[in-house]
This record gives C-alpha cells, sequence and structure tokens, in this order.
C-alpha cells in the first residue's frame, strides 16, 4: 500500500501547476458504508471535445469507506466526461477510473475477490464562480477479474473549489 501511495501523490504533484481544482466528498452507500474523500482535479484540453462543449479533467482522490468492519481507505484515479462546459450553471458528468481499496473484507457481509476495483459514477451538479456542488452515483466493482465480484454502490454529495 506504501509504493501505491508513493505512486498516487507522484501523480499528483507532477501536473501541479495545472491543478484546477480540490474537492471534499462524503456519501453513504449499500451495506451501511459512509465514504469520505478527498480529491484533485486537473483539466485536460482536447479541441475536438472542446469544440462540442464538452470537458475532460482528470479526478485524483483518496478516502476511506468506514463500516461495520472498520475503514476500508480507498486510491483513486478517474478521467471524467462533462458536458455543458460554461463557466457557469449546470452540467452532467460521468467517469470510469481505477480503485485501489487497502483491505477486502468491506463489512461483515461483503468480501471483495481484489484489491483492485474499476470506479463508475455518473452525476450532477451546478458550477458557480469558485465553487461546484453535485451529486454522484458511484459503483465500484472488479467487472469479474475474479470472483466473487458483489460491488458497492455510493450516493456522494461533492463540494468542489476551483483554483483557476
Amino acid at each position: 500500500m506504501k509504493g501505491l501511495l508513493v505512486a498516487w501523490l507522484f501523480v499528483l504533484c507532477a501536473p501541479a501547476r495545472a491543478l484546477d481544482g480540490v474537492s471534499l466528498e462524503g456519501g453513504a452507500g449499500s451495506h451501511d458504508m459512509s465514504l469520505v474523500r478527498v480529491a484533485a482535479q486537473w483539466n485536460q484540453r482536447i479541441d475536438w471535445l472542446a469544440a462540442r462543449r464538452w470537458e475532460l479533467y482528470w479526478d485524483a482522490s483518496f478516502g476511506g469507506w468506514h463500516g461495520d468492519a472498520g475503514t476500508i481507505y480507498d486510491l483513486g484515479l478517474t478521467p471524467v466526461f462533462r458536458y455543458p462546459a460554461s463557466s457557469r450553471g449546470w452540467y452532467g458528468e460521468a467517469g470510469i477510473g481505477l480503485h485501489y481499496l487497502s483491505d477486502k473484507h468491506i463489512a461483515s457481509d461483503l468480501d471483495f475477490s481484489t484489491n483492485f476495483q474499476f470506479g463508475d459514477h455518473a452525476g450532477f451538479g451546478y458550477r458557480f464562480a469558485d465553487w461546484e456542488l453535485s451529486a454522484r452515483l458511484q459503483h465500484l466493482s472488479n467487472a469479474g477479474i475474479r470472483n466473487p465480484n458483489p460491488g458497492i454502490n455510493f450516493l456522494i454529495l461533492r463540494l468542489q473549489y476551483l483554483l483557476r
């Protein structure tokens, strides 16, 4: 886990000059799990996406899930597509990323077969001048790499501060 944390910090710090936002997330999930997570975001400009009013940004996150079996730590990196891209107003977004969990025993009634998970989410939000507020539905599972593959779902509220 220590090596993965160092790798994540490298990914997060390498584009530090281009860091576009930081966020705090909280949520509740299946199996009576709660989630708290911090993340950093940076935009990636792709001309053909921007011409169609889409944005792509990277979301590097670290957080914990808490349930009846204790706390599980989650390290993630997700490319996120957003529409419409604008300075203010409503938007929708979706992403599929990679997550590494500190343990496979998630709750008394939930065990994963791998620490590596895919995390996909869909959500909507509102962009203010320097802040964003959004809601997301997120599902994590190992996509059938190994069984059992029960997965877990979260409803997440996210507050993001824009650094631009």
